[in-house]
C-alpha cells in the first residue's frame, strides 16, 4: 500500500500552473501532462481551491496560484488532497491473537513508531516548497 497518487498529482498540477503561468492552464491541458482524465484533474483542482492554493473561476478557462510558490509547502498539498487522516498514514492489522504475547502487544508498540514516522515525514514536507519543486524541474529540463 502506498500514499495516494493524489499527492503527486496535486504537486504536478501546482507546478504546471506555475510553469505555464503566462498561458492558460485548463484542466484539459493539465490532464494531458498528467496523462489522466480531465475530470480527475478538476476534482483535485477543487480540493486545491478549497485549501486556498489555487484560484479558478467557473466558465473561465485557466487557474493560478493564490500564493507565491515559495509560500506553498508540500505539506500544504499533502493536506489539501486528503492523502491521509491525522496519524493514519500507516494502518495496523487488527484482530491479533490475544493469547500470544506478541499478538497482545504489537499494535500498541508499532502504533507509536508509526506516529513518530508520520510526524517526521510531515516535518520534511513542511520544509519543502513548490519553489523547490519548480527549481528542480527547471534544472532537469535545462540539463536535457
Amino acid at each position: 500500500m502506498s500514499i495516494s497518487s493524489r499527492f503527486s498529482v496535486g504537486i504536478h498540477i501546482l507546478t504546471l500552473i506555475e510553469f505555464n503561468k503566462e498561458g492558460v492552464t485548463t484542466s484539459e491541458f493539465i490532464a494531458s501532462s498528467v496523462n489522466t482524465n480531465p475530470a480527475v484533474i478538476r476534482k483535485l483542482m477543487g480540493m486545491l481551491k478549497k485549501a486556498g492554493l489555487i484560484e479558478v473561476q467557473p466558465g473561465i478557462p485557466g487557474a493560478k496560484l493564490t500564493k507565491e510558490r515559495s509560500d506553498i509547502t508540500l505539506f500544504d498539498v499533502y493536506k489539501a488532497v486528503n492523502v491521509v487522516q491525522e496519524n493514519e498514514l500507516f494502518s495496523i492489522h487488527e484482530n491479533s491473537n490475544p493469547n500470544c504475547p506478541v499478538g497482545r502487544n504489537i499494535q500498541n508498540t508499532v502504533e507509536q513508531l508509526f506516529i513518530t514516522a508520520q510526524l517526521a515525514m510531515e516535518k520534511v514536507l513542511k520544509s519543502l516548497t513548490l519553489d523547490d519543486v519548480m527549481q528542480d524541474v527547471v534544472t532537469q529540463e535545462n540539463s536535457c
